[in-house]
């Protein structure tokens, strides 16, 4: 990716929830979190977002999915990519 990004959730799963699609995800327009594990919006750090869609409905608060985020394949990949620096 240009500009130093890496991939972000909406790209790694293909969820079709990114940016510029019909429906999108929080992940995808959290506009606060830009940056943060060199992604786009929330892209590189979905687990602490409400909500969002990763398996096409409202996954709830972090306390409800946490689970589920840590054993997720992308938030290994982010995890080990990022090291010392993961938030």
């Amino acid at each position: 990716m240009s500009s130093g990004l890496k991939l972000n959730c909406w790209e790694y799963i293909h969820c079709n929830y990114g940016p510029g699609s019909k429906d999108l995800c929080p992940a995808a327009i959290d506009e606060t979190s830009n940056g943060v594990n060199r992604g786009k919006n929330a892209g590189r750090i979905c687990w602490i977002v409400p909500d969002t869609l990763c398996f096409g409905k409202p996954m709830g608060q972090f306390a409800e999915k946490r689970e589920i985020c840590f054993s997720c394949d992308f938030f290994r990949s982010v995890k080990k990519e990022e090291g010392s620096s993961f938030h």
